[in-house]
């Protein structure tokens, strides 16, 4: 099993979120849920990039995969009526 090791950091937040993060997690487990949250946004914000390139790769190769549709659109209708 693979051993994680820790690091104390000192991170200054506003008092609404230590007010949020003390009514939520226990004093025992705040490292805890705050390292959950930081992975979860993490997640989060690569879903969302990968996203974006898509979209982006979608726009730019827009025409080519238009003409290719185009150019196969005939057999797939075929294949749909057999």
């Amino acid at each position: 099993m693979k051993k994680t090791s820790f690091r104390r950091i000192n991170v200054t937040l506003p008092e609404s979120t230590i007010a949020v993060l003390e009514n939520i997690a226990d004093k025992g487990s705040r490292s805890t849920f705050i390292d959950e949250a930081i992975k979860e946004r993490a997640k989060r914000l690569k879903k969302e990039n990968l996203r974006e390139l898509l979209k982006e790769g979608a726009i730019v190769h827009r025409e080519r995969d238009l003409e290719i549709a185009r150019e196969w659109f005939h057999l797939e209708e075929e294949l749909w009526q057999n």
